[in-house]
C-alpha cells in the first residue's frame, strides 16, 4: 500500500514537473524572439566658452518726465472741449473753455470804474499843483485808482483761467469730462504725461554703489514687448541708501520715440559694467530643473557605441536662451539637448543628425 502511493506521487511529481519545464522552456523562448528596441534619438550639442559682458539685474517701473492732471483752477462750466483722448498737445494748447459771460459782464463794470478813477486821479493831479487839495486827499485819489486797476487785472486773470491749456508738450489719456459740465477748482479734465524721453526708476543693493555712474549705459525689457531690448543711461543715482532695504534708487533715462514705452509699466533692467567674464555655457533645453538640483545627460563613448549619464551640475545666469554652467562640466563636453524625457542613466542612444529645434532657429 505505502509503495503504490509513493508511485503515485513520485508520478505526479515527474508530470507537473514537466509541464512545467516545458512551459519555462516556452517564455524563455517567447522573450529570445521579442525584438530589441533600438536605441533612442536624441540631439546633442557641446558646452560653449562664451564670453559676456557683465552686468547688474534689477527691476523697477517706468516714469514719465512729467506726468499730471490737467484741471482748474477755477470753478465753471465747460463751453467747449478742443481736444480728443488720446491726442498729442503742444505746450499752450487750448484744451477747454468754460463759460466766462458772468465774469466778461463784471469786467466792463470794473472797466467803467477803473476809467472813472483814471479822471479822478488826473483832475486830482491837476488841483494839487496848484494847492487847492491837499496831499493827503491826492494819496487817496491814487490809491483808489490803483485799486481799481488791480480789480480789473484780477478779474482779466480768472477769465484766462477758463481757458486751460496744455503746460507742456505730451500724450493726453482719457477725456474725465463732457460739455456743459459743472467743474468746481481741482476737478480733474484730463491726464497728460510727457513720453519722450521717459524715466525707469529701479534700485539695486549697496554692496554695487561702486560699480555705478552717471551715463552708464543700460537695457531694459517690458513684458509688453519681451523680446525687444531697450537701450538708455544712467542720469541720477540717489544721495542716500534705503534704511528698510539698503539698496539705492537709480534713475535711468530712455528715448522713446515711437511712444512705446508708459508710465508704470514694469521693467527688468541690465546695467553693463566695463569688464567681461568667460562662461560655460550650455543650451537650457539641455538642462532638467528639479526641486533636488539642476541635471544634464551627458554623453560618453561605449563599447556598442554611445550612451548617457545623468551629471548634477550648478548654473548660473541664462542670457539668449544659453545658461551659464558655474560647476560640473568641461568644455566641449557632450550633452543631451532635446529628447531628455525618454533617457535612463546609463542608457544607450543614437545622436540625431540635427541640433535641437531652438538651435536651429539660433543658426538660420
Amino acid at each position: 500500500m505505502f509503495k503504490r502511493t509513493a508511485l503515485i506521487i513520485f508520478f505526479t511529481l515527474l508530470m507537473f514537473g514537466g509541464l512545467f519545464g516545458w512551459k519555462f522552456f516556452q517564455i524563455q523562448q517567447s522573450i529570445k524572439n521579442v525584438p530589441v528596441p533600438p536605441p533612442p534619438v536624441v540631439a546633442a550639442t557641446t558646452v560653449q566658452r562664451n564670453e559676456w559682458q557683465s552686468n547688474l539685474s534689477g527691476v523697477g517701473s517706468l516714469v514719465a518726465v512729467a506726468g499730471i492732471d490737467v484741471n482748474s483752477e477755477v470753478a465753471g462750466k465747460i463751453k467747449a472741449i478742443h481736444f480728443e483722448s488720446g491726442q498729442s498737445v503742444q505746450a499752450g494748447k487750448l484744451l477747454v473753455e468754460l463759460d466766462t459771460t458772468t465774469d466778461e459782464a463784471e469786467l466792463k463794470g470794473l472797466q467803467a470804474a477803473y476809467q472813472l478813477e483814471k479822471v479822478k486821479f488826473a483832475r486830482s493831479q491837476q488841483l494839487i499843483s496848484r494847492n487847492f487839495i491837499s496831499k493827503s486827499d491826492y494819496d487817496l485819489n491814487k490809491a483808489t485808482l490803483e485799486e481799481a486797476r488791480a480789480v480789473v487785472a484780477a478779474k482779466m486773470a480768472t477769465i484766462e483761467k477758463k481757458r486751460i491749456v496744455a503746460p507742456f508738450d505730451g500724450q493726453l489719456g482719457i477725456r474725465k469730462v463732457n460739455l456743459g459740465q459743472y467743474l468746481a477748482p481741482g476737478d480733474g479734465i484730463v491726464p497728460l504725461q510727457a513720453l519722450n524721453p521717459i524715466y525707469a526708476d529701479f534700485s539695486l543693493p549697496e554692496n554695487h554703489l561702486a560699480n555705478l555712474k552717471v551715463n552708464q549705459a543700460l537695457s531694459l525689457t517690458v513684458q509688453a514687448y519681451p523680446d525687444e531690448p531697450f537701450a538708455g543711461r544712467i542720469t541720477a543715482i540717489n544721495s542716500g541708501i534705503d534704511v528698510a532695504t539698503r539698496s539705492v534708487k537709480i534713475r535711468a533715462t530712455l528715448d522713446n520715440p515711437d511712444l512705446s514705452l508708459h508710465p508704470g509699466m514694469f521693467v527688468n533692467v541690465k546695467v553693463f559694467l566695463a569688464d567681461k567674464k568667460t562662461a560655460l555655457t550650455v543650451p537650457d533645453t539641455a538642462i532638467t530643473y528639479n526641486p533636488y538640483g539642476d541635471s544634464v545627460f551627458v554623453i560618453v563613448p561605449d563599447k556598442q557605441g554611445l550612451k548617457v549619464q545623468l551629471k548634477q551640475i550648478v548654473t548660473g545666469e541664462t542670457r539668449d536662451g544659453r545658461v551659464e554652467v558655474v560647476k560640473g562640466l568641461n568644455e566641449n563636453d557632450r550633452v543631451v539637448s532635446a529628447g531628455q524625457v525618454k533617457l535612463q542613466n546609463g542608457m544607450a542612444v543614437t545622436l540625431d543628425k540635427q541640433p535641437a529645434p531652438g538651435e536651429r532657429e539660433i543658426g538660420q
